[in-house]
């Protein structure tokens, strides 16, 4: 079933080592050719595997990619993989690990039942962003998780519109604004008050951070949906926009922010138990 599997992690800690070593004698056991990114390399030098440079992905009709991280691993690979209509699984060496179903300490008897074709395979949504300024297209990025507009490094406010499919929906003036996926309603949008939205909703979701307007409360729209945001005050040269908690460029006055559903999913592979309610449940500590 999964002949050719590429590995990618970006975590610099070498707790992921031990992982690696075990993931890739589970796969050579079953004799899957495996691709080594670059930082996976560094923790299996000398080994006979190719290494690839995830950077330049260059498509080799990969069965499945394996992050070996935190979330932010997962991230990272999910923007990689994408394109290129691969699966992804997640194997936890991080903290929280929303994304990363497989914990550290049961890598061998879990990965053997997916590769042996006992797994779920779950479909996400993620964003696509791009900046206007006076009618030309600046940049343009996608986010699995959340794209934001939010203050620099000073104490004041910024001021921002927000329109809903071309629908005025307020001005406010706020340290910023999240425009989330359900996938990232467990991320940063959650820690700025935002409700958590099941993963198979087809909505998005706007939470505004620490606003001046208390009643300026987080919204859930369409998923649908075309967002934009236009920023209105002057002194805002110190505001940015940021897909995934990666600096995408500064903002000005005038600058439009459009946010809409890209046409590209994520293929996340998940065990045959897996079941939200209980991820959340071990994550957030509930009882």
């Amino acid at each position: 079933m999964f002949k050719k599997i590429v590995l990618i992690s970006n975590n610099y800690s070498k707790v992921i080592s031990d992982t690696l070593h075990t993931v890739i004698e589970v796969l050579e056991s079953r004799n899957i050719e495996v691709f080594l990114d670059i930082k996976c390399y560094e923790f299996a030098p000398g080994t006979h595997h190719k290494t690839i440079d995830t950077q330049e992905f260059v498509d080799q009709d990969y069965d499945l990619a394996i992050a070996i991280g935190g979330d932010g691993t997962i991230l990272q690979a999910a923007h990689i993989v994408a394109n290129h209509d691969i699966p992804l699984l997640g194997i936890n060496r991080g903290r929280l690990g929303f994304l990363a179903d497989i914990p550290a300490d049961t890598v061998e008897p879990m990965l053997s039942k997916i590769l042996e074709g006992e797994y779920t395979e779950d479909i996400r949504f993620q964003l696509h962003c791009e900046l206007h300024r006076e009618d030309k297209t600046i940049t343009e990025d996608s986010a699995f998780n959340e794209v934001i507009i939010q203050k620099g490094n000073i104490g004041k406010l910024i001021e921002f519109e927000t329109y809903v499919g071309g629908n005025y929906v307020h001005s406010q003036r706020a340290d910023g604004m999240i425009v989330a996926t359900p996938t990232g309603s467990t991320a940063y949008s959650l820690a700025g008050g935002g409700p958590i939205i099941h993963p198979k909703l087809n909505a998005l979701l706007l939470v505004p951070i620490c606003p001046h307007t208390l009643s300026n409360r987080p919204i859930v729209i369409d998923g649908n949906s075309k967002v934009e945001l236009i920023m209105k005050e002057s002194k805002i040269e110190h505001g940015n926009l940021t897909c995934d908690g990666e600096m995408i460029c500064d903002l000005l006055e005038g600058d439009r922010i459009l946010i809409y559903k890209k046409d590209k999913k994520i293929r996340l592979i998940h065990p045959l138990n897996y079941d939200h309610y209980s991820v959340l449940r071990a994550k957030l500590a509930w009882g």
